[in-house]
């Protein structure tokens, strides 16, 4: 580089609000469903990959630009499993027509929550160096797919499922929190919601 050549960097703003928020959404929306609140998969779908998947993508995308190693991962993590949940769904619901879904077997979907499990617990330990806020959504994610592995491979009993559902809605309303504390805390420059500070283990 020589003394004309000039480095340009874009500022772009803390993308955790959306990805939050996106969260927050489709796991308020899910959890519904789990619970017996509401029926059937055809309105959760639509959530799942516009918040549960687009929203957390976009905010991998700029915490990418952030160089938020923790941020861009987890979001396009849980970005992409959103979308590989709403297809399996679909496929389950005939969508694809009746020979893929005669052929489904659920336990490839537990093999596929185990796979998240893995990466989750990776994840929550990052999670330490964040805020207490975050550490707690990552450790009941942990606890989320724990329960939805045991469901899929028939584990557990009822207990499996109710612990998901009950889960998926409190990591929802911490999610709701977060997404509040971040926009607030940001854009007034200051704690107007604490989310506690790190508790790095490394």
């Amino acid at each position: 580089m020589n003394a004309n050549d000039q480095k340009v960097q874009l500022i772009v703003a803390d993308p955790t609000v959306i990805g939050l928020f996106g969260l927050s959404m489709v796991t308020l929306v899910a959890s519904s469903q789990k619970m017996g609140w509401t029926d059937g998969l055809s309105f959760v779908l639509p959530w799942a990959i516009f918040l549960g998947s687009i929203a957390q993508l976009i905010a991998s995308a700029y915490d990418f630009k952030h160089n938020n190693l923790f941020g861009a991962n987890v979001f396009a993590a849980y970005g992409l499993f959103w979308i590989g949940v709403a297809f399996s769904w679909m496929v389950n619901m005939g969508v694809f027509g009746e020979t893929l879904k005669a052929a489904v077997d659920i336990r490839q979907l537990g093999v596929a929550f185990v796979g998240y499990l893995i990466f989750s617990i990776f994840g929550t330990l990052v999670a330490t160096g964040t805020n207490k806020v975050i550490f707690t959504i990552m450790f009941l994610i942990d606890i989320l797919f724990i329960s939805l592995s045991l469901d899929a491979f028939g584990l557990g009993g009822n207990w499996a499922h109710g612990l998901a559902a009950w889960t998926e809605f409190l990591i929802s309303l911490l999610g709701f929190y977060g997404t509040g504390a971040t926009f607030l805390n940001k854009f007034f420059g200051k704690v107007i919601l604490p989310v506690g500070k790190p508790f790095p283990l490394f």
